[in-house]
């Protein structure tokens, strides 16, 4: 989920907590539950400094580390030593409990969106993604406000957040049955599709949709189980050719397949020197796949340049480029 969705939900869990006489009844406990609950909210994205080094980095690591098994259970108790030496009379116990409740509810609904996490490390490091939650979601995030705002006008806290915590697994529910509705329509759409993968836009019955077949990758939307199918590209397997080989040793081509499953290439050769592009068919935009990596090889097979995240124009790509020169 994205980083507001996240901070009412730590503050909503902060809510909840009155639920427990040791917080409910001790102004200091209570005062570091709150915090903790929505500290706790934020630390597992702690990676996204990650962007401050490159995407490459970034991409191949971000919900990685910090929000496997080992993080999980680390970062409540790294943030209830903190608040423990803020608030000292505050009850530990019951500090640490809300905070490793908060923390592990982020991982959890992070579960949900498309991007997924790796929260079965150390054990897999397999991409943990149910798509069927878009990264920002407006109801879950509006119908928090409503609940946060109810709560600040004086209703109780406690039934406040249970009635809100229902409807969002009535919702998440919901999503399911529509996820799966639409993956039924594209089935039978698109018979011979071997991977389907159906991703969640802001709109509840708007979804991306990314289909292999064995002999070409199809690219659409669906409205309901309405399937549009936008584009059909040949499907190829990537070439075995040193110039491919290069290419995908490259820190920015490497991450972008550890994190893409489904992607068509191209090759193409401007001026001299070899362009080698990587293209997630997940995502598309007006016409154009602004997910993308990028490397420019000499005839040597020797990457001068390359680069992967969100692109929407070919100029930002050039600029990109040359940027990673310097």
């Amino acid at each position: 989920m994205d980083t507001g969705t996240h901070v009412v939900m730590g503050i909503a869990l902060g809510g909840l907590a009155m639920a427990d006489p040791a917080v409910a009844g001790h102004p200091i406990t209570m005062t570091a539950v709150i915090a903790g609950t929505i500290i706790g909210s934020q630390a597992p994205d702690i990676d996204t400094v990650l962007k401050l080094r490159n995407n490459a980095v970034y991409i191949r690591h971000h919900r990685g580390i910090t929000h496997s098994i080992p993080a999980v259970l680390i970062w409540p108790i790294l943030i209830t030593f903190v608040l423990g030496l803020i608030f000292q009379e505050a009850n530990i116990l019951h500090l640490w409990l809300w905070t490793f409740l908060a923390v592990f509810l982020h991982v959890f609904v992070d579960i949900f969106n498309s991007y997924g996490t790796q929260a079965l490390r150390p054990f897999s490091n397999k991409w943990v993604a149910l798509g069927v939650i878009n990264t920002f979601d407006p109801i879950i995030f509006g119908a928090h406000l409503i609940a946060l705002m109810f709560w600040a006008f004086g209703t109780d806290p406690v039934w406040t957040i249970s009635i809100l915590y229902i409807i969002l697994f009535f919702y998440y529910v919901a999503r399911f049955a529509v996820q799966s509705a639409v993956r039924h329509a594209v089935r039978n759409t698109i018979p011979d599709a071997e991977e389907i993968i159906v991703a969640p836009t802001i709109r509840f019955f708007q979804w991306r949709i990314a289909a292999d077949s064995k002999r070409h990758h199809y690219v659409g939307r669906a409205y309901g189980r309405s399937i549009n199918i936008y584009d059909k590209f040949p499907k190829t397997p990537l070439p075995t050719s040193n110039l491919m080989q290069a290419a995908l040793k490259d820190r920015n081509l490497a991450a972008f397949v550890s994190f893409s499953p489904l992607y068509r290439w191209e090759i193409s050769e401007i001026d001299g020197v070899y362009e080698v592009r990587l293209i997630d068919l997940r995502y598309r935009s007006n016409d154009y796949y602004p997910f993308v990596a990028v490397a420019r090889l000499n005839h040597e097979c020797k990457v001068i340049q390359s680069y992967t995240g969100w692109i929407f124009s070919e100029d930002k790509l050039r600029e990109k480029l040359d940027f990673s020169m310097n």
